[in-house]
């Protein structure tokens, strides 16, 4: 690596993955599930970050955690585990990671259920986000976009200066950035000094910073206490600190990325890998029973034993709306 500190791989696996159910559930969230050759984006994850540290910290929370274990166990991996007793978003869960650290330890900061592709580009936009880490900047890594997506945030560019970050667009706004050449997707993933971050973290979000401070303090064997994170605002990391800070850079990263995010994410992801499909485009995910379809086109059948979901392809994101009506319901299929 670039640099003789240490640096630690931190995996944040909170989420539960709501635009993939009923695939993904409360009690097997996207990140665990082992449909990506065998593996699953965590261990993927886990797998792709092993000779860029030479710590790994995972910050879960109490209803995942073993499934985490489980990976970690499998993978061989000694690390540090920290267990949220209540989601708090990501500047909470970072902030967590920051204090577990030494000052100058150096953490790359990744998501758990992404989808990487071109190591050679990855491990290049790593080792120039450490060299950045090391002269005391933050650094988020711009994925350079291959097509107008609405499911992520971007990222506006000059070189590697941030000039702003932007929320989802809508379809029109999404092609305008992509026509300007100079807008990024916005991966999700950091990587900065822990005494960095948290100096940022109390200057923009002093409530935040101190309340997880509290909760750090607290933890018991890397458990944290429900009551005192529940005082925790539950804040991004991209609000809390990105966007305001003067110390952001970007790392314009050409590494094939992907947040499967969505089941056309998924479908996408799964023909390239030979996943079969019929001569209209139709897949079928969780099932090897012989399916047909007829008259239909993009089709994704989704099979679980409990529940079954059939939509078209373009219609991935409104998922989360099922999700969010079996919510109200207080449904046990999305146990």
């Amino acid at each position: 690596m670039s640099s003789d500190k240490s640096i630690t791989h931190v995996i944040l696996t909170g989420g539960v993955g709501s635009r993939l159910w009923p695939l993904s559930r409360k009690s097997r969230p996207k990140q665990y599930l082992e449909i990506f050759e065998g593996k699953s984006l965590f261990e993927m994850t886990v797998d792709r970050n092993s000779h860029l540290a030479n710590k790994v910290m995972v910050v879960g929370n109490v209803d995942n955690h073993q499934l985490s274990g489980k990976v970690m166990e499998k993978t061989s991996t000694s690390y540090i585990n920290i267990i949220e007793a209540t989601p708090r978003n990501t500047a909470a869960a970072i902030a967590f990671a920051a204090f577990a650290s030494d000052p100058d330890d150096i953490l790359i900061i990744t998501p758990s259920d992404h989808i990487i592709d071109q190591m050679e580009n990855y491990n290049k936009a790593i080792n120039e986000a450490v060299l950045k880490a090391n002269d005391g900047f933050i650094v988020t890594f711009g994925v350079i976009p291959t097509k107008p997506e609405t499911g992520y945030g971007y990222i506006e560019a000059e070189g590697d200066n941030v000039i702003s970050f932007r929320e989802k667009p809508n379809e029109t706004t999404a092609k305008d950035f992509i026509a300007k050449g100079n807008f990024l997707w916005n991966s999700g993933m950091f990587c900065f000094k822990a005494s960095v971050l948290l100096e940022e973290l109390k200057k923009f979000q002093p409530d935040v910073y101190e309340k997880s401070k509290v909760v750090w303090e607290a933890s018991k064997q890397g458990f944290l206490d429900l009551n005192l994170s529940m005082e925790i605002p539950s804040i991004s990391i991209d609000y809390a600190v990105m966007e305001r800070s003067k110390k952001i850079k970007v790392v314009p990263a050409s590494f094939s990325w992907s947040d499967l995010g969505s089941f056309e994410s998924v479908y996408d992801y799964l023909n390239l890998k030979g996943h079969s499909t019929d001569a209209n485009g139709n897949m079928v995910i969780g099932c090897d029973k012989h399916t047909t379809f007829l008259g239909l086109k993009n089709t994704i059948f989704v099979y679980t034993e409990t529940a079954n979901l059939i939509l078209q392809k373009e219609s991935s994101q409104d998922v989360k709306d099922i999700y969010s009506e079996l919510e109200k319901q207080n449904s046990d299929l999305l146990n």
